[in-house]
């Protein structure tokens, strides 16, 4: 099968890579770019373990394929922190304990750092429905939820602070 060349930003960083037609999004991110942030889970889009943010939108890497991404703005897990300071959404997580095992922790992050920009100060009915598409296992997302309504505090008081 011949290779398709495409050109992403991801993180910031353009990457131009040679990819096959199939080659999902999940796998470009851990295999060619060694971005390993994005877990495989269900390899359905049922689990949401994979999430990533493409241009703006939040997409489970393991059914998009990279070549839908050719010119796409991608943004992962890793490319939350900047210059080694945790986001808010990051932050939060750890304060508020809303993680556990970790496995659908980036998923997780990216998933609600998307949400905090589409709603910046969501109702926790509102975080729910807005994570629903990822699955923990282990937390029962009472923290989880206490995390997105504290960095939604955190980047409140930020831009509050720069205004």
């Amino acid at each position: 099968m011949a290779k398709k060349l495409i050109s992403v930003t991801v993180n910031g960083k353009v990457h131009e890579s040679a990819v096959e037609p199939r080659t999902l999004l999940v796998h470009y991110l851990r295999e060619e770019l060694n971005l390993t942030g994005a877990h495989i889970g269900c390899e359905t889009s049922h689990c949401g373990a994979c999430t990533v943010d493409i241009d703006g939108q939040s997409v489970k890497s393991c059914t998009h394929l990279a070549v839908q991404c050719d010119g796409s703005e991608v943004l992962t897990v890793e490319g939350l922190a900047n210059k080694g300071v945790l986001h808010a959404v990051q932050e939060a997580f750890y304060q508020e304990h809303g993680l556990q095992c970790g496995f659908c922790t980036p998923g997780m992050l990216v998933r609600s750092y998307r949400l905090l920009q589409e709603n910046p100060n969501p109702t926790e009915e509102e975080i729910r429905v807005g994570i629903s598409g990822n699955l923990c296992r282990c937390t029962g997302y009472q923290n989880i939820v206490k995390a997105v309504q504290s960095a939604a505090r955190k980047l409140q008081e930020a831009a509050t602070a720069t205004a």
